[in-house]
């Protein structure tokens, strides 16, 4: 099979969209390395993160039409011309014109926040949002829904038929699914995060009203003091950063906090999910819900939110909070910091097991392959009948 990816955000996107198609892209390679997978990109980057894909084929713009450009009116004839018999649209947009095309298609819809939160997005990009969402639904030969969370949005947004819809859960990079040990994540963050306490709780993601963190340093007023510890926040925001700031500093909480904007690699990061006392990630909406995955399969206990695709993500070894009341994350908080040696130790081979069960990237390349047949085989029954 001769399958092609929209490569835009696997070579100029460091972060989710980014990870989820670098991740998809290598677990496919790795399980079915009989297929050619073909890159289309405005522009291939090179550098640490995108090297091992650049030996594979990439096209790049060829024409005097550049970038987005080509990538939205030109590339269904591109895909043409180079013998792609499947598309894959890695993130919410297909190509103009594909389903004339001759070249099926899959489209991935991870998540539709510009719709669940509007307030977080500008005008003018909700309206562009919404227009190529709304094309790719309608002509695409399938969607992949990151969680059944997602597919529901998308057939209540874009009235797409549930039969369309194929929930394929992502997986997290390569690095989670080896276990780093205590002693090596001790030596990783002496290293990354000079004077990190022995103890603390953690939280990463995007600082915006979304991800809820000011729930978080909330709920910490309703924790007893012995309990309160330091919060590691991984993660950068503008506004609501400052909203939080301004918080802790109405609270005379400054000294509970250690701000990591940036880290150097994902060792990084999974040292600090190792040595973490308890991961909290109390979401009002996310399509997946990558860091509770992370933390899992990092041997972290997990607080999260009883809504969106939370609860897919941690399934029962998370303990399930209603992101609105601060009063009942810090209950949840306490419960894990409670947990005497062997109830903690259960709990976390529970989510790593689980999370490997259900998340690992075999996993995934086998579902989406057969999502790539079924899609094949229903395009060659529809030109048929054409």
């Amino acid at each position: 099979m001769r399958i092609g990816f929209d490569a835009k955000r696997l070579f100029c996107n460091y972060t989710g969209l980014g990870n989820y198609s670098r991740n998809t892209i290598a677990a496919l390679r790795d399980k079915f390395p009989e297929n050619d997978y073909v890159l289309f990109t405005p522009r291939a980057v090179a550098n640490d993160i995108t090297r091992p894909f650049l030996d594979m084929e990439v096209h790049e713009p060829g024409t005097v039409l550049k970038g987005g450009l080509w990538r939205t009116f030109l590339l269904s004839r591109n895909l043409r011309q180079s013998g792609i018999e499947l598309f894959h649209g890695l993130s919410h947009e297909l190509p103009v014109g594909i389903h004339r095309s001759g070249v099926a298609s899959v489209l991935t819809v991870h998540d539709v926040a510009f719709k669940t939160f509007p307030k977080m997005y500008h005008w003018h990009d909700r309206q562009i949002y919404d227009m190529k969402l709304r094309y790719a639904c309608r002509h695409a030969d399938r969607i992949v829904a990151i969680s059944q969370n997602t597919k529901n949005d998308v057939m209540r947004f874009y009235g797409v038929d549930e039969g369309k819809i194929d929930v394929v859960y992502q997986p997290v990079q390569d690095i989670y699914y080896t276990p780093m040990s205590y002693d090596e994540a001790v030596s990783v963050c002496t290293e990354a995060v000079p004077g990190l306490p022995r103890e603390f709780m953690l939280y990463v993601g995007s600082i915006n009203s979304r991800k809820n963190l000011l729930g978080i340093v909330k709920a910490m007023n309703h924790m007893p003091e012995s309990m309160r510890l330091p919060l590691v926040i991984v993660g950068n925001g503008r506004e609501y950063r400052k909203e939080v700031e301004d918080y802790i500093t109405a609270h005379q909480m400054g000294k509970r906090f250690i701000w990591l904007s940036q880290l150097k690699d994902n060792r990084h990061l999974q040292a600090l999910y190792t040595l973490a006392s308890v991961f909290i990630y109390p979401s009002f909406y996310e399509g997946f819900g990558l860091p509770v995955v992370e933390a899992m399969l990092s041997g972290c206990p997990v607080v999260t939110s009883q809504v969106s695709s939370l609860p897919e993500a941690g399934g029962d070894a998370a303990l399930l909070v209603d992101p609105q009341r601060d009063g009942e994350i810090a209950e949840a908080v306490c419960q894990v910091l409670s947990w005497s040696e062997d109830e903690r130790a259960k709990v976390v081979k529970e989510g790593r097991d689980y999370a490997v069960r259900m998340f690992h990237p075999n996993v995934m390349a086998e579902h989406l392959m057969r999502v790539y047949q079924q899609t094949l085989a229903q395009s060659a029954i529809a030109q048929t009948e054409r």
